[in-house]
């Protein structure tokens, strides 16, 4: 049963989050807090308590816009503990994502919030805190990775994907029709998706070769065009690379 904390300074967000949060069965207690200062407060006695304690919280539900001291500033001050709770964003604004997944978010999920979209977020958190063993309810599709957007899941063919950008512990997935944010390190990617013809070019990029439009050299530099995009190729990637691309049919 996971401890709740929800921060949000408009009051409306605050109830109606805490009233979701209290109506989801894995969530043994939810209480409020106003502003980022407050919240700190009472993750510190939450701290002091233990993860046993009567005052610990396991996951922070937290707004980003906030006047004072914001969600994201609170969220950097909790990766200086030792053992803080997890972060779930809460917010109306999309273009915090990639801040908020680099400070280890579990969620980021965008009001107005829906019942299933938060509910999610909750199963992530739940998981995360409970480290038993799983069983596997299916397998994964091998030709589709799920992403979300605006608060839906989607999911994009793999042979869609251009290119990969690493992004701390998750990865930017590039089509020709945009690009997604997953929460899946690129080092696991690479492994998954080499029978597919994905190849590492550099410690940022994973390249679909099928998707390679050009290879350059220039006075000593190699990159590859891949749609509109110029991508560098790090030096000891570039002769597997060149290998790869004379046998590539």
């Amino acid at each position: 049963m996971l401890r709740a904390l929800a921060v949000d300074d408009e009051r409306p967000s605050l109830e109606e989050l805490l009233y979701l949060l209290n109506a989801d069965p894995r969530v043994g207690s939810a209480e409020g807090a106003g502003d980022a200062t407050e919240a700190l407060r009472r993750i510190n006695r939450a701290l002091e308590s233990g993860p046993a304690g009567p005052e610990a919280i396991d996951v922070v539900f937290l707004d980003i816009n906030m006047p004072g001291l914001d969600g994201l500033d609170l969220a950097r001050l909790l990766t200086g503990f030792a053992k803080p709770p997890l972060v779930v964003f809460v917010t109306a604004h999309e273009d915090f994502a990639v801040q908020a997944f680099d400070l280890k978010a579990v969620d980021y999920v965008l009001k107005p919030v829906r019942k299933e979209r938060l509910a999610e977020a909750i199963r992530r958190a739940a998981e995360l805190i409970d480290t038993g063993p799983r069983i596997p309810v299916h397998e994964p599709d091998p030709d589709h990775i799920p992403v979300e957007l605006g608060g839906v899941t989607r999911f994009v063919s793999v042979d869609d994907i251009t290119h990969v950008e690493a992004q701390g512990d998750y990865a930017r997935l590039h089509t020709d029709k945009g690009s997604h944010l997953v929460r899946i390190p690129l080092s696991t990617l690479e492994e998954r998706w080499r029978s597919r013809g994905f190849v590492r070019i550099h410690r940022r990029h994973l390249v679909a070769l099928r998707h390679i439009g050009e290879l350059r050299l220039d006075a000593g530099t190699v990159s590859v065009v891949v749609g509109s995009e110029e991508l560098q190729v790090s030096r000891r990637h570039a002769r597997e690379l060149r290998d790869l691309l004379m046998r590539r049919p």
